[in-house]
């Protein structure tokens, strides 16, 4: 009798730790090539406002990323939110982002890494599209941010611009810079415009505003005026461009921006960054981090390569001649001219 109770008692045994094996078997199983949500990386992205430039370095940040093995979906978590071009809507939404607590920010934008700052000095921010980050005040250094922020700007030569505007338009006398007076990024950029025509014996008419309603009354007033309009990287301005490149092509005046998003709506040249490849290196630097790095252990970055771009419309409405050595090596466009 109390050979067939061992017998029992170890049959049991077995049986019981034959269903936890096959139920740890099952667990793996299901889990397997899927990932755990602790090791998913929670990713807060603050856009400024929506736009052809800062919609471009998105995607580049997304799909550096995704080439450095951070696919959203698997082992990452991307929300996406835009501030609709208000300071507000950034501060808030970098604050959710906070209290959510990320594990990265991306930033788009100099208000929008201003805010992401402003709200944490712990969570890792990575940023893009920002001109001047140490005099935006995100970042001590360029080679060492010496806070939790890295990225890209969006810098580039201005002297190099009015050396591209000299060659198409030579007779310029008075050149109009429209920007929003309040974005930090657009202020640095007019006052280094100021110095370059200086030099070059251009003079330069501040048109500002501060936001898009402005534009067209502000500009509108201010094209008698000048003789060629100037757009820096400007958010405000770059969602009124097809509003610019209207009001400048009935006028006949001719723009050279600093990016090429203008050239498409009526602007009539640009030497400038590609956006997309921007924020792709931006997105490169958020895998580092992402791997371990330290922001301050990430150098903040330009990049070197510039692109010529000319809108071959608007070259025949304005009938201007472009350069043999400039027409060689641009980007030809189409667009904007009714």
């Amino acid at each position: 009798m109390v050979g067939k109770r061992k017998l029992a008692m170890l049959l049991c045994t077995v049986l019981v730790g034959g269903i936890l094996v096959g139920c740890g078997k099952s667990t793996t199983d299901s889990n397997k090539g899927a990932t755990t949500s602790a090791e998913v990386k929670n990713i807060g992205v603050v856009q400024l406002v929506q736009h052809d430039a800062l919609d471009a370095a998105n995607k580049g940040f997304v799909d550096a990323l995704k080439e450095k093995g951070f696919e959203d979906g698997k082992n990452i978590k991307i929300e996406q939110q835009n501030a609709q071009g208000e300071q507000t809507n950034a501060q808030t939404i970098s604050k959710q982002f906070v209290d959510a607590k990320k594990d990265l920010i991306f930033a788009i934008a100099t208000p929008a890494v201003q805010a992401a700052y402003n709200s944490t000095k712990d969570i890792p921010i990575i940023f893009t599209a920002v001109t001047d980050p140490v005099k935006a005040e995100v970042a001590k250094d360029w080679k060492s941010s010496g806070t939790n922020v890295t990225g890209t700007s969006d810098k580039v030569p201005v002297e190099k611009q009015i050396e591209l505007l000299k060659k198409l338009v030579p007779n310029a006398k008075t050149l109009g810079a429209i920007y929003n007076t309040s974005e930090t990024n657009s202020v640095i950029q007019v006052n280094e415009l100021k110095a370059a025509a200086e030099k070059q014996g251009l003079a330069v008419k501040e048109i500002g505003v501060t936001n898009v309603n402005e534009i067209n009354q502000n500009l509108a007033s201010a094209l008698g005026q000048i003789d060629v309009l100037y757009t820096p990287t400007d958010n405000t301005v770059a969602s009124g461009y097809a509003l610019v490149g209207k009001l400048c092509l009935d006028k006949n005046i001719p723009i050279i921006g600093a990016e090429d998003a203008i050239v498409t709506k009526g602007g009539l040249a640009s030497i400038g960054i590609d956006y997309y490849k921007l924020g792709k290196e931006a997105g490169l630097k958020a895998a580092d981090v992402l791997s371990g790095k330290k922001p301050s252990e990430v150098e903040i970055t330009t990049l070197s390569e510039m692109t010529f771009t000319i809108n071959t419309d608007v070259t025949k409405k304005l009938n201007i001649t472009i350069p043999a050595d400039i027409e060689a090596n641009a980007k030809k466009v189409t667009g904007g001219v009714n």
